[in-house]
């Protein structure tokens, strides 16, 4: 069973709508595939999907030792696709203890599926890295503005703070080391991760090996979501190069999405996209990912190909262009058909200028506070 969790550094990317897609492109594929909702405090996968109000979830579960975790596993609509509610509403489920994290994950590894897809919590709490961390093949979604490239960056980070903490014994030197960080109250967001790993590798040669080790298994793979504009998918190659430079993370590009309204149609009528439209950009964009998973197949336990990943932000940026291209065609073809009138192509280049100068401003606030922050430190 391949094992993907998939999160974002913070809401609003379409995690949730890319997550219950692909598993249905993955299901109609003839793969086995389980989709568990792990956005506990939240959770809203099962309306995504259109399978309406679930009695029993996860919360179920964990708060009531009668229940066993075959009963909270359901069929859906969709042939090869079971589903796992969340439970949202049951107190205490965004924060689980250490004892309900372990079970969890136990039951869910015991499944028989040949894709286990955890839709995890937006943002960085301890059990969304930790559920990340479940697998190598971690899917970070992300969308062309700046704070939500920013926060898969800071995702990321705070992923291989957490490989560092799981991997230092506490009587070692890097554990206490880590320790005494904690105590000072240092934000580990100010911690330069070269040079701290340049400096456990002299002080503590076994905690540094074991920390390589686990990080040489680490894949993760990013979807650039959202897209407008083909120059949009050049955001990935920033992120890639903070990752490589920062924190010594090899990203993988595992394709691109844009976006498209009809999304929104689909999911008022309770339906995902790749059901709804199947023949539009933004499902062919879907399909074309999951190929790429299904192409993957023992690939998973090899080691890195740097040439493949180099590869992979070339093809995202070639797909960005052919993408583009089929939408305004598309947009060409209701326009002669009369389906689409040149005022509702007007109110969507007003609506989408609307969108760009809402991120303008959002861009020049950031600047400033950076540019404050700056100030400050002189």
């Amino acid at each position: 069973m391949q094992v993907l969790p998939i999160a974002s550094g913070k809401g609003g990317v379409g995690k949730s709508l890319f997550a219950s897609n692909i598993s249905i492109a993955l299901a109609q594929a003839g793969r086995k595939v389980l989709l568990a909702d792990l956005d506990l405090g939240a959770s809203n996968l099962h309306l995504i999907l259109g399978t309406g109000s679930v009695r029993d979830g996860i919360g179920t579960f964990l708060s009531n030792s009668e229940t066993k975790f075959e009963d909270i596993i359901f069929d859906t609509e969709y042939k090869n696709l079971r589903f796992i509610s969340g439970d949202g509403e049951i107190p205490g489920m965004a924060n689980l203890d250490t004892g309900q994290k372990t079970r969890l994950i136990r039951e869910l590894f015991l499944q028989e599926a040949d894709y286990l897809i955890l839709d995890l919590g937006a943002g960085t709490s301890f059990n969304t890295v930790d559920f990340f961390l479940s697998s190598s093949l971690g899917i970070i979604v992300t969308a062309p503005a700046l704070t939500a490239t920013l926060n898969a960056y800071l995702f990321l980070k705070n992923v291989v703070f957490r490989l560092m903490t799981s991997s230092f014994k506490k009587e070692s030197w890097a554990g206490k080391y880590f320790d005494g960080l904690k105590q000072e109250g240092k934000s580990f967001q100010k911690i330069y991760i070269p040079k701290l790993i340049d400096r456990i590798k002299t002080e503590d040669s076994e905690s540094y090996n074991t920390f390589m080790e686990r990080m040489s298994v680490f894949k993760p793979m990013l979807i650039m979501n959202m897209l407008e504009d083909p120059k949009d998918s050049q955001k990935a190659v920033k992120i890639r190069r903070s990752c490589k430079e920062y924190l010594g993370v090899n990203l993988e590009h595992l394709g691109i999405i844009y976006f498209d309204h009809l999304q929104e149609t689909a999911l008022n009528s309770r339906l995902p996209i790749i059901a709804y439209k199947p023949n539009s950009v933004l499902s062919q964009a879907i399909y074309r990912i999951a190929d790429k998973i299904l192409e993957k197949g023992e690939e998973i336990n090899n080691p890195l190909d740097i040439s493949a990943l180099n590869d992979s932000y070339y093809t995202a940026s070639m797909e960005a262009e052919i993408d583009y291209d089929s939408k305004v065609e598309a947009m060409e073809n209701l326009l002669h058909s009369g389906t689409l009138t040149e005022g509702d192509l007007v109110e969507t280049i007003r609506s989408q200028q609307y969108e760009l100068n809402s991120l303008k401003k959002e861009n020049y606030f950031l600047k400033s506070q950076i540019l404050q922050i700056s100030r400050d430190k002189e």
